[in-house]
């Protein structure tokens, strides 16, 4: 009996000692970086972490998530990129093109995820879109771009020069102002260009649309949406009617954007990221094209910018705000 009381007590020392002898659940490192701060972006972070918790992937629970912003500054892409691979993360979120881009040139086993990309292959991310064949996977948000200028043509019907502000130093901007030109050009009306390297010239660039442009339509530019209040300013002051691609910045100030839910497109990468936690090789889930595109509209924005709506859209609105800046509700 004794010699039972003995080993009891000997097992029981050395679990205090050692432990229980179950390993401790693995906290799963996520590395997530962006080129800026606006709301697409961020909806994209918070789409990306709702998704991987629909998984059971539980930031603070089984999963960090260390979230870097490279603050408009493409060389500090690389630097965050190479941090990532140094720290050995077991995932990394990259979102944007200029992000994905350093990711994909430094990091070559650790799996990636990339998401508000435009054009992923022609930008050298992947070879192919579907399945990759390599340590990549993601979500495109190649906007429907000829569809929105038509869209937006009808609402302001008598406009012919149409401005636009970009950084054509971000090769992601350059396929959309390629196609808004042809898209234009092909309705009858010219493109007016401003081009911007930094969001403090965003301000005066909209201020050199001034008298040269009927109507302002801004896409898929980082630059100009993380500062896009200037633009809105000087649309508001000088009674120019102001268009978007992307329908965050219909709250910020825009009139009307047809475009996709940047939420959703974050969602749908951080379900492809949880399948690759659950054991899928990266180059095994497709990469693919985001979906879904919504018409949002502001009554309010169209009355200051001195737009008068038409009574009849295009299409039914999927958020509407009347000229109060009350959401209509459905």
């Amino acid at each position: 009996m004794k010699r039972i009381a003995f080993v009891f007590f000997l097992v029981f020392a050395l679990t205090l000692v050692f432990g229980s002898g179950v390993p401790a659940q693995k906290m799963i490192r996520i590395g997530e970086h962006q080129i800026v701060s606006h709301p697409a972006l961020d909806n994209d972070s918070k789409g990306f972490a709702a998704a991987l918790k629909e998984e059971g992937f539980v930031e603070g629970k089984n999963i960090t998530i260390d979230r870097q912003n490279a603050q408009g500054d493409q060389a500090n892409c690389a630097i965050i990129a190479r941090k990532f691979e140094d720290d050995k993360v077991d995932l990394i979120h990259a979102i944007s093109t200029p992000n994905a881009q350093a990711t994909a040139k430094i990091s070559k086993t650790i799996p990636v995820v990339f998401s508000s990309v435009t054009d992923p292959v022609a930008t050298g991310i992947v070879p192919k879109m579907g399945k990759t064949g390599t340590n990549i996977t993601g979500v495109s948000d190649r906007w429907p771009v000829t569809l929105q200028c038509e869209m937006y043509q009808k609402l302001i019907p008598k406009a012919k020069r149409w401005g636009t502000v970009y950084n054509p130093g971000d090769v992601n901007v350059t396929f959309h102002i390629k196609e808004m030109k042809e898209a234009v050009e092909k309705m009858g009306g010219t493109l007016v260009e401003a081009h911007v390297s930094t969001s403090a010239e965003v301000m005066q660039a909209a201020q050199s649309l001034v008298g040269r442009v009927d109507a302002v339509h801004i896409t898929s530019d980082n630059t100009s949406v993380s500062a896009f209040e200037s633009i809105v300013k000087v649309c508001n002051d000088n009674k120019i009617p102001l268009f978007v691609g992307d329908v965050d910045s219909v709250p910020r100030g825009a009139i009307a954007a047809y475009g996709l839910d940047y939420y959703k497109v974050g969602h749908t990468a951080g379900k492809k990221a949880a399948m690759i936690l659950k054991g899928k090789k990266p180059g095994e889930v497709d990469a693919g094209l985001a979906a879904g595109y919504s018409l949002w509209v502001s009554a309010k924005h169209a009355k200051i910018q001195g737009l008068k709506l038409p009574e009849k859209f295009p299409q039914t609105p999927d958020k509407f705000w009347d000229e109060q800046g009350n959401e209509v509700k459905k």
